[in-house]
């Protein structure tokens, strides 16, 4: 027992004639009266703390009638008396009351009852004392005023008869009854009919004491604490936290707060009103005022003189107004905010967050200048917790379902969002026969902005790019990422003529250039198009059909838009199969090489061969490069393809050379794909280890894509190419774009003239003039210059004239297997 705990006692039994010493469980004493110092020669600072046993031998026993007690005081001599022992209950703690009396005096039984009485006088729990048959023979004043209704109990009452009949629980009353056949103790909450018939709640502990000799019961003693207030704020908190486990909705939760608190305290009227990013007020219940109130409320600013609510969640602390009518926080709302009659103060208690931010405001507008009891604030402080309690589950609901809508980049939807957006847009556009455009954006080469300038570069472009496809759409229209450099765009009632202008307007404002890390960057990008009803009635096929038609516009050059077509699906369909069959035929090396010669003009002896790829497949038939190689590196297939040419023409020169077949070179042209990883040059190594050739055995072409290319590894791989000494051809030289001085950064050894000058040179002198420069260009950077597709004698005739070295096509010979090399360099010898 605390030192709290023993003051009340203390002050009854303090100038007792009885000795009394309290105990608590662990046998030690906590306190003793005047007359027990006297009768044991101790003082009060001596006795407390020393085992109860040294002072009354038997005392820990369980409590029970008198027993004879042998006193040994403290200066050696015995006194003679008698003891009985109490237990009793405070806040939920037990603690014992030992009454010995000397037997000098008669024994006089009612004498322990005045001093239990004196001690019950003082408590807040009210005390009940039956005897053995029940009857009751005290009742404390907290009792009384706990449950009595004013009306005089019959001198015969018992504990059945109270509790069944005048208090209304007669189950509880069987309980007692129970207990006293049983002997045992009872602790109980149960509920019980209070004043004006108002259900009460206590928590009840019911002790029997019998003869410690006997055994016999002599009394009953019950301690009742009234815990209705408890009581009731336990089952608002039940209720408010079943809501939330059950994901009710925010209104409904804040309802329940308002409804139950104006429950226990009748007289006042509550709100409970938010607080917006924008730090304004926003009802969020307010079932007992008035509609007007409410609608008076929403979205005023918070302040320092905004009313109780709006002065509370500004300054962060409670605010009191006992008169509306006069107090100066209100004085620019009177007017607007209708009071309800009878309303004259209004308190209001500001709801804070974990993390100190005002969430929202708890209101209680109450009657006749009174403000809030102690009993009110004990429940206003745990709807509070509540109440933020609801609001952070209800932030971090927002949250979680933001994370899962919003791309947490550009804050843009993202592809879940956007497919849910879609779809209530369609149903939109169904009701209204209004056409609907999707348009798929892709940002052209943006993976080399992340390989080169890094991912942060990438991302500041995504955010600006993000900002500018806002900023040009309509009211009522969508933008969404779908992922790394993808953008949705969903335009209602937009017909085809219309999605064009946006996707031209698109396109235009992406291009302007963007600064990110102090560099100023000029990007592309394509769009696809498709449209409802045309192009699909449902989110999943517009969305696919937009996606294909931003391939084709990605196909035909970039920087462009296209609308997606039947003949552009059949088309991507047919795409798609053919690349599953080529992904197999490069599994199962189905690939083969045809070689066609390359011969020098001068002597008609040969330059070298180049290395041609075929394709025959067993359902599709003979597909030809122009094909499959696109559409190997439009699925990543293309390095595979290049560095099986690699390791095929090695192996074949080598066959060649073991033959005796006199080639003085392989070329092979690689994708410029295969440059930007610069794994190409190990495996070019070592396939020339492997078959044991020199540098010059081989000979890589590559296009002028190569050069038009931005990643930073593409000239650093052809630096590395022609440092193991392998000489490096660029094809179609001019018919793309030709930067001289990309060129001139670049080491090549070889320039080929595209077979489309040779259509016309013979008779055009504008291709006679085109031709010539290359040559030209090519002597003046030291590179052999060959020529492609040459047919006739007088096109080789006139490319010997203009100094070209060496040329190859149907003149000289059709790409021939490889095994027919040896046969046809045979039949070119001199007889």
């Amino acid at each position: 027992m605390d030192g709290n705990m023993a003051d009340r006692p203390a002050a009854a039994c303090a100038q007792g004639r009885e000795a009394v010493v309290f105990f608590d469980t662990n046998n030690l004493v906590t306190f003793i009266n005047t007359a027990a110092e006297r009768l044991w020669g101790l003082s009060q600072g001596e006795a407390i703390g020393r085992d109860v046993g040294d002072l009354i031998p038997g005392a820990g026993a369980e409590p029970g009638g008198e027993l004879p007690l042998s006193i040994m005081r403290d200066d050696g001599s015995h006194v003679e008396g008698l003891v009985s022992v109490t237990r009793a209950r405070h806040k939920r703690e037990t603690y014992y009351i030992a009454f010995v009396r000397p037997t000098l005096n008669p024994p006089v039984h009612s004498k322990s009852l005045a001093i239990l009485a004196a001690v019950a006088e003082k408590t807040d729990r009210g005390v009940l004392v039956a005897d053995a048959h029940g009857k009751v023979i005290y009742a404390n004043p907290a009792f009384r005023d706990m449950l009595d209704d004013g009306t005089e109990w019959p001198a015969s009452v018992t504990l059945a008869e109270l509790f069944c009949g005048r208090l209304g629980n007669g189950s509880f009353a069987d309980h007692i009854q129970d207990a006293m056949e049983r002997r045992i103790a009872l602790s109980e909450d149960v509920a019980l009919k209070g004043k004006s018939g108002m259900e009460v709640w206590v928590s009840a502990s019911v002790t029997p004491i019998m003869d410690r000799q006997t055994g016999v019961l002599e009394q009953v003693v019950a301690v009742v604490a009234d815990i209705t207030h408890t009581r009731l704020v336990e089952d608002l908190q039940r209720q408010v936290l079943g809501a939330l486990a059950a994901d009710a909705p925010m209104a409904d939760i804040m309802d329940i707060l308002c409804r139950k608190v104006q429950g226990l305290a009748p007289n006042a009227l509550c709100s409970i009103l938010g607080v917006t990013a924008d730090e304004r007020l926003t009802v969020l219940a307010a079932p007992s005022l008035p509609a007007e109130f409410s609608a008076a409320v929403e979205g005023l600013p918070i302040g320092p003189r905004s009313g109780s609510c709006g002065t509370a969640a500004f300054r962060g602390t409670p605010v009191l107004v006992e008169d509306i009518s006069t107090s100066p926080l209100w004085e620019d709302f009177r007017e607007l905010l209708p009071i309800p009659p009878g309303i004259t103060g209004c308190w209001s208690i500001p709801v804070k967050l974990r993390g100190g931010k005002v969430a929202a405001t708890f209101a209680f507008y109450f009657q006749a200048a009174h403000g809030p009891t102690p009993w009110l604030e004990n429940v206003v402080a745990a709807c509070s917790d509540l109440c933020a309690l609801a609001l952070e589950r209800f932030e971090a609901k927002k949250r979680i379902e933001m994370l899962a809508n919003v791309d947490t980049l550009t804050g843009l939807a993202n592809r879940r969002q956007l497919h849910t957006v879609l779809e209530e847009l369609l149903v939109e556009a169904r009701t209204l026969e209004q056409p609907l455009a999707v348009l798929y954006l892709d940002i052209d080469h943006f993976k080399d902005v992340n390989e080169t300038l890094g991912h942060s570069t990438g991302d500041q472009l995504l955010v600006e790019v993000s900002r500018r496809l806002k900023a040009q759409l309509r009211t009522g229209d969508v933008v969404g990422r779908s992922g790394g450099d993808e953008f949705l765009v969903l335009v209602h009632d937009c017909t085809a003529e219309e999605a064009a202008r946006i996707a031209r307007r698109l396109l235009e404002y992406v291009a302007a250039p963007i600064t990110a890390q102090a560099l100023h960057l000029t990007m592309s990008a394509s769009v696809g198009i498709a449209l409802y009803p045309d192009h699909g009635a449902d989110a999943e096929t517009l969305l696919k059909h937009a996606d294909t038609a931003v391939h084709e516009a990605k196909r035909k050059g970039r920087g462009k838009f296209h609308f997606f077509t039947e003949e552009l699906n059949r088309r991507v369909l047919d795409r798609l199969v053919l690349s599953v069959a080529l992904r197999e035929a490069i599994q199962n090396r189905a690939l083969r090489l045809v070689y066609q010669p390359q011969v020098l003009l001068s002597s008609g002896a040969l330059h070298g061969v180049e290395a041609l790829a075929r394709w025959t497949d067993p359902i599709h038939g003979d597909v030809p490069a122009t094909r499959f190689i696109p559409l190997a590196e439009e699925y990543g297939l293309i390095e595979r393809i290049d560095e099986w040419a690699v390791e095929a023409s090695c192996q074949r020169i080598a066959t060649w050379r073991q033959e005796g077949v006199d080639v003085p070179h392989v070329s092979v042209n690689l994708s410029p794909l295969s440059f930007r990883s610069g794994d190409i040059v190990g495996f070019i190594s070592g396939a020339l280890r492997e078959y044991d050739l020199k540098p010059s055995d081989l000979r890589v072409e590559i296009t002028e894509r190569v050069m038009m290319d931005q990643h930073p590894n593409s000239f650093a791989t052809a630096r590395a190419i022609e440092a193991l000494g392998v000489r490096i051809a660029m094809d179609d030289f001019g018919t793309g774009y030709s930067s001289l001085s990309a060129l001139s950064r670049l080491p090549i050894a070889e320039l080929k003239i595209d077979r489309s000058f040779m259509l016309s040179i013979e008779q055009d002198q504008n291709a006679q003039a085109l031709a010539t420069a290359v040559i030209r260009i090519g002597h003046s950077l030291g590179m052999t210059v060959v020529a492609e597709g040459v047919e006739t004698q007088a096109q080789a005739d006139l490319l010997r004239f203009l100094g070209c070295h060496a040329a190859q096509g149907f003149l000289f010979a059709r790409p021939i297997e490889a095994a027919d090399i040896g046969s046809w360099l045979a039949a070119r010898r001199p007889g």
